[in-house]
């Protein structure tokens, strides 16, 4: 058992109690919203939650809206689960800061195993926990990042997307490698995924993201 707790957003109650039931065999404390309004209400009441799984298409307030209104004060991992499953949708989802995006329908056991994934990295992370190069600062157990002393804000998978780079300094990696690097499990989305969330992070590096180099027809290589 552990003490991660995650607040699942669905209008559709079947929807609801299949990925509670899930989730809650699999250790993890669930609390439940029929729309974006009360998950609104729920998160901003406590911010204790772990983890928000989330619908698009939902009354009063939808998914996109959730996520933009939660990105203002946190950057808790978000799954957004939907019907949708067009490209712009997908790329829509990213940019606001979502961490996951899954088209129903989806293996409640595949959702759970992505769960662990993320909790695993923005939670339980234990390896080297201080990254330095080129006047960038990476804190991965206080999730802070600095440049030149000054502090930048990150969504979860730029931060991790930023580790990664550091972590393989100097080595070209192409899109694929990253991420199954990155999403930690095989990622069977477009691979340009990667291009939105290195465009998105190099933005927020300012000068310093120059140090994310193109490797034109592959991926990107971090280079000091």
């Amino acid at each position: 058992m552990n003490d991660y707790k995650i607040l699942v957003v669905d209008d559709e109650a079947r929807m609801r109690k299949l990925v509670r039931d899930f989730l809650v065999r699999a250790g993890y404390k669930v609390v439940e919203a029929a729309d974006g309004m009360e998950a609104c209400d729920l998160f901003f009441e406590t911010n204790d939650f772990d983890l928000v799984i989330t619908d698009v298409m939902m009354p009063k307030l939808d998914g996109w809206e959730l996520t933009k209104q939660i990105r203002e004060y946190s950057q808790v991992p978000i799954i957004m689960l939907t019907a949708k499953s067009e490209e712009h949708d997908e790329l829509n989802g990213f940019e606001l800061g979502v961490d996951e995006y899954i088209s129903k329908p989806f293996s409640p056991k595949i959702l759970v195993a992505r769960v662990e994934a993320i909790l695993r990295r923005s939670v339980g992370a234990e390896a080297e926990s201080v990254l330095e190069a080129g006047g960038i600062k990476v804190d991965k157990n206080a999730h802070i990042v600095t440049i030149d002393g000054n502090p930048i804000e990150l969504s979860f998978k730029e931060f991790e997307l930023l580790s990664y780079f550091m972590e393989n300094s100097g080595i070209a990696l192409s899109r694929e490698k990253i991420l199954n690097g990155v999403w930690d499990y095989d990622y069977f989305g477009d691979a340009r995924t990667v291009d939105t969330h290195v465009k998105k992070l190099r933005a927020k590096m300012g000068d310093k993201g120059d140090l994310i180099k193109t490797i034109w027809g592959m991926g990107y290589k971090f280079e000091v």
